[in-house]
């Protein structure tokens, strides 16, 4: 048997990692600057997950959600406080695509509707109902193809307004910072409108955070950015109904998670999994915040993505047409396509980094990224634009 071959690949075999770092079965050093697509958030191997995971598979490795597992409850607790969401409560899957399938569900239960609203470049997962949302033909089979959902342009708020003044929208769902798309920012205005508009209408509004979330945008989620603080305690003014996360919540070992506003109802047997949430996953889930929260990296992540879009800026280069981002969560738009200057990164210089569309780097390494290796990026970048 062989494997299905639907990913171009780079000739590279990654045997071991280690901080901002990996190495191929020949020893040689890679600077990773994309994370394993955003996935990898404490960095490769940390000491602290890497023995937390260790135990916990020693202890127990898996068993259903049909007992109390201590460990959901643990990171329940610790992940409201730590993105300020305490009241909201946590479903918990298997990743992004999942997240977004349920989130979808529970708004359709909860309005009884089956419109949804999308933007346009939108990419939400691969799965019947977040492939529907993802503004991507290409990968919509003929199945999936319902006619639920209208697309319109991110920011264009008007649109959104004229579409949701129909009454039988579910949810609107949005990536407050869009990945695929090219790294495309939510503006404030645009997101607080439309959550005004979503409160007039009933209308669900879902934040996909599975990328630019989990501190990736030097805040935990990249929408507390755009939005207000309330005068009632802070929370932020426009909250998202759900929040979709995964890639990072974990580090690389496979979870996702739903997080429910307070005026959804449970109900038993409504939504289910069989492996989410599982031990293993709960154990590599508090690693992660213990050392995001230890060390510091939603403001590394701050502080290093703003001097590393910052410099990246100064460069005179007729090549690149446009800088955006976040944090660690930054797109170089090139006046031409990214496919040499990627390869020319990879094989010369030892650098991955991601791409988007035709002529957009994504740059989302680790959150643990330091100045120093910022700087190796910028002087080797350089050679080549």
């Amino acid at each position: 048997m062989q494997l299905f071959d639907v990913y171009p690949l780079f000739p590279i075999h990654i045997v071991r990692g280690k901080g901002c770092r990996v190495w191929d079965e020949n020893g040689t050093e890679f600077l990773d600057l994309y994370g394993g697509h955003a996935v990898i958030s404490i960095g490769h191997a940390h000491p602290h997950y890497v023995e937390s995971v260790s135990r916990q598979v020693g202890q127990l490795g898996f068993y259903s959600n049909s007992v109390v597992n201590k460990l959901q409850l643990q990171l329940a607790e610790r992940l409201g406080k730590a993105c300020g969401y305490e009241d909201y409560r946590l479903f918990l899957i298997n990743s992004g695509a999942e997240a977004n399938e349920n989130a979808l569900k529970l708004a359709s239960f909860h309005t009884g509707r089956t419109r949804v609203l999308s933007a346009q470049k939108a990419f939400h997962g691969r799965t019947s109902l977040a492939v529907e949302v993802t503004n991507n033909p290409k990968i919509i089979a003929p199945i999936n193809a319902n006619g639920h959902t209208t697309f319109l342009p991110l920011n264009d708020l008007e649109a959104w307004k004229q579409e949701l003044a129909k009454g039988d929208v579910a949810a609107c769902i949005i990536e407050c910072i869009q990945g695929v798309g090219g790294i495309q920012l939510a503006t404030a205005e645009f997101l607080q409108g439309l959550r005004q508009a979503c409160d007039e209408t009933g209308t669900v509004l879902i934040c996909d955070e599975i990328q630019c979330g989990y501190g990736r945008s030097g805040k935990f989620f990249a929408h507390q950015w755009l939005t207000d603080s309330s005068s009632d305690g802070g929370k932020p003014f426009g909250a998202p109904d759900i929040i979709t996360v995964a890639k990072g919540i974990a580090n690389g070992f496979p979870m996702g998670a739903v997080l429910i506003s307070p005026k959804f109802e449970a109900v038993y047997g409504q939504l289910g999994t069989t492996f989410g949430g599982n031990h293993l996953a709960c154990a590599a889930a508090l690693a992660v915040l213990d050392v995001i929260e230890g060390e510091g990296l939603i403001e590394n992540a701050h502080r290093v993505g703003e001097y590393l879009m910052a410099e990246i800026k100064k460069l005179k280069s007729g090549k690149i047409l446009e800088v955006r981002g976040r944090g660690l969560m930054i797109g170089i738009e090139l006046t031409e396509p990214y496919k040499e200057i990627r390869q020319q990164l990879l094989f010369n210089e030892h650098i991955f980094t991601g791409c988007a569309g035709t002529h957009v780097l994504r740059l989302l390494p680790p959150l643990c990224l330091s100045m120093s290796e910022a700087d190796e990026f910028l002087e080797k970048f350089t050679k080549h634009i």
